[in-house]
């Protein structure tokens, strides 16, 4: 490994700022155990006087032994004018009993005279106060530079008074905060650079995504000599969010050489990025690099076939160093070679040549003919080869089912369904009302099923997907139905088409189900 560098997750603090996320205290916990089990040195964990939700959370965390990271409070310089041991804010940061604190200030002359309203002398004694305040407390303190990039543009003597007002006052480190999301990652490197000569401490970068460069302008800063980096998971930050630290982690420890956190934890960066998507309530975004479904997702059938041969030849990395896995996306351009890979999970003796492999194309082509498309589910194509080949088990047997769709009831729910399924020799009957009609045929198939096959419980439906293929047939066009699935361990996608939206879900319902069966039959 080459140098060291310390990650500092602001997640729950800046992260917390974008539009659409709301952390409960218990959201703030989870992740707080996340990122320590995963190995981040800092966990920034917020404001402890912004809120009721943080000061309460703050109570709670001094109960929860860290292992890895250390956890730190986030605050401003004292106001203008105030003894600083006198301003509730920087009373509420030692009352957090935070092992460090971070502490934000103003770099650019035009902020401290418009935002704060005080002159640049007093703004000076702001930042050397409040640091000093916190290291004569025996605190570890990160200091922020506020909008510094553009404090350095337009006042660069200036600029650098502030860091040298902090530097005076103790700081253990400095974070140049690219604030604004204007600067392009050369003026970041040559500014950082600058920095890193000038000052003996620890440089940090913390970078915004206004402009798209957020993650080019961190690595840049590290090349430069930054030996802490700033950001969140996946991005999450307000406007365009912060630099990605799912995709910085990567390539500062397997590309550049840098170690951020241990070899064994950056194989569950995939699990850990997914994770904190699922906290924040958000959809992932597949195309993430490194972590994404599609980041490793071959389709052409010359590259699929020459990643079979040796995966360097389209392959960056590796994919199980970031614990992700190769994907063949299943279509009538993938080739043999895809398909192969996916056939051998069910028979691994069949080979590119075998005739079971030429039925099974000839299969997928047919269907993508009838509207399937399998890239991205998967789970049906592997249910659609276990027919081909004979090794399909048939676990249910749908017998009829019918469906009403009215105005809402009483208790909300506007549609009901009924249905009638066949498991061996038993049938079973059942009817359940719904929010939609596809809400209330997965309620009653579930309650026909679960008599059968208890585990239907632990299926949940996490995303939900309508295409129309042919939209100059209007109301009468196909529609293709995508579900994805999990049971808390995997995740999976089946696929449904029909005319009818309601029999398109019930197909991918169905396979849905299955496949939880099947998976369940193989474990």
């Amino acid at each position: 490994m080459g140098k060291k560098i310390k990650i500092l997750d602001t997640t729950l603090r800046d992260g917390a700022q974008a539009q659409g996320i709301s952390f409960s205290v218990e959201d703030k916990i989870k992740i707080v155990k996340a990122l320590d089990e995963f190995g981040i040195s800092y966990i920034e964990a917020g404001n402890p006087s912004s809120n009721p939700k943080d000061i309460e959370f703050f109570k709670r965390i001094k109960d929860l032994k860290l292992k890895n990271s250390v956890l730190t409070s986030f605050g401003s310089t004292r106001r203008p004018n105030m003894d600083v041991g006198s301003d509730a804010g920087i009373r509420s940061l030692l009352a957090a009993e935070t092992g460090a604190v971070t502490i934000f200030g103003k770099s650019w002359d035009f902020h401290v005279e418009n935002v704060l309203k005080t002159s640049l002398a007093e703004n000076l004694n702001m930042i050397h106060d409040t640091i000093k305040f916190f290291r004569e407390c025996g605190k570890e303190v990160i200091y922020d530079a506020e909008v510094f990039f553009e404090g350095y543009r337009d006042n660069r003597d200036y600029a650098l008074k502030t860091l040298d007002a902090a530097m005076k006052a103790g700081a253990d480190s400095i974070c140049l905060c690219e604030t604004t999301g204007y600067a392009f990652p050369d003026e970041i490197f040559e500014v950082t650079s600058e920095i890193v000569k000038r000052y003996g401490v620890e440089i940090g970068i913390h970078c915004h995504n206004d402009s798209g460069m957020a993650v080019a302008g961190t690595i840049m800063a590290v090349k430069a000599g930054a030996t802490q980096v700033q950001g969140t998971f996946n991005g999450v930050g307000e406007r365009c969010g912060n630099a990605n630290l799912s995709i910085i982690l990567p390539n500062l420890q397997l590309k550049m050489g840098c170690e951020c956190i241990l070899p064994e934890k950056m194989r569950t960066l995939t699990q850990v990025s997914r994770y904190m998507s699922e906290i924040a309530n958000l959809a992932y975004d597949e195309r993430i690099p490194y972590t994404g479904s599609c980041a490793f997702a071959h389709k052409a059938g010359m590259h699929a076939d020459a990643i079979n041969k040796n995966p360097k030849t389209f392959e960056h990395v590796d994919p199980g160093e970031v614990g992700n896995e190769r994907v063949f996306l299943m279509s009538e351009v993938a080739g043999r070679s895809a398909v192969l890979g996916m056939i051998n999970r069910v028979d691994p003796e069949i080979t590119k040549d075998s005739p079971q492999t030429r039925l099974i194309l000839e299969k997928l082509k047919e269907m993508e003919y009838l509207g399937y498309q399998y890239e991205g589910a998967e789970s049906s194509f592997e249910l659609m080869i276990r027919k081909v080949l004979g090794k399909y088990k048939e676990y249910f047997d749908l017998k009829e089912f019918k469906v009403i769709v009215s105005e809402p009831s009483i208790n909300g729910g506007n549609s009901a369904a009924m249905i009638k399924i066949g498991v061996d020799s038993e049938t079973e009957i059942t009817a359940a009302e719904g929010n939609g009609p596809v809400n209330a045929l997965d309620k009653a198939a579930r309650k026909a099923l679960e008599r059968f096959y208890p585990q239907i419980r632990d299926i949940k439906l996490t995303d939900y997907k309508v295409r129309v293929i042919d939209s100059n047939s209007a109301t009468a066009a196909k529609v293709r139905v995508l579900i994805e699935s999990t049971d808390g361990k995997d995740v999976w996608t089946t696929i449904g088409v029909s005319a009818d939206i309601i029999a398109a879900s019930w197909k991918a319902l169905v396979d849905s189900m299955e496949y939880k069966l099947m998976k369940d039959m193989r474990q």
